[in-house]
């Protein structure tokens, strides 16, 4: 039997490639907003950055996201992913 391939993605913050499943993905819908998408089936350009709370904030600071989307990213944007995902 043949082996199923895992997609890998890279991390836009550390770069570094992990299975699709494990990081966030993050979309800049066709209207351009930002938004997260867990399910990984939003329409639009995305992104893709790890489940851990020190990448988002690596994102934040380098602006990756900035220069992925094209776009100016708002750091309000950054407040409510750090909200919803990384409750401490």
């Amino acid at each position: 039997m043949q082996n199923k391939r895992v997609p890998l993605r890279t991390c836009v913050a550390c770069h570094e490639n992990k299975d699709k499943r494990d990081l966030l993905r993050i979309v800049k819908t066709p209207e351009g907003e930002i938004k997260a998408d867990p399910t990984g089936r939003l329409n639009g350009r995305g992104a893709y950055v790890c489940n851990k709370k020190e990448c988002v904030e690596k994102l934040m600071k380098n602006h990756a996201l900035d220069k992925a989307f094209k776009m100016q990213v708002p750091n309000e944007f950054f407040d409510e992913l750090l909200k919803e995902f990384f409750n401490d």
